[in-house]
């Protein structure tokens, strides 16, 4: 374990974090946008906020993701200490699902720009 509770990702740990679809989705989503809100999230990938909150926080504790909070949200990103080789598995992931990327890329396009998401959904 490291500090606040993350675990130590190893090739391991980083495919049984990314083993469950949302979890997967949710992170090369990320990868692709940069940032997103819980909101967002829910909204491209048609999922309950309980449900896609619980993966977030696995992905969380898998040492995956960490977030910002911006006045009443939270804003997910990748960790910044990512290895380069969690870099490159995420990249080949990314690679793969390019197609329903792109679906949920558009699906946050009709949100709208953030300001607009945030008064309309979040």
């Amino acid at each position: 374990m490291l500090r606040d509770g993350v675990t130590s990702l190893t090739p391991s740990r980083l495919f049984k974090c990314l083993a469950d679809e949302t979890r997967l989705l949710v992170t090369l989503l990320i990868l692709r946008e940069g940032e997103l809100c819980v909101c967002e999230m829910t909204h491209a990938l048609g999922e309950s906020q309980p449900k896609v909150s619980r993966h977030l926080a696995q992905l969380r504790e898998c040492g995956l993701l960490q977030d910002r909070r911006d006045g009443q949200w939270v804003y997910y990103r990748l960790a910044e200490s990512l290895a380069p080789w969690a870099v490159d598995a995420l990249a080949a992931a990314e690679r793969g699902e390019a197609r329903r990327l792109a679906g949920l890329q558009a699906r946050l396009r009709r949100m709208g720009n953030r300001p607009e998401r945030r008064a309309a959904l979040c």
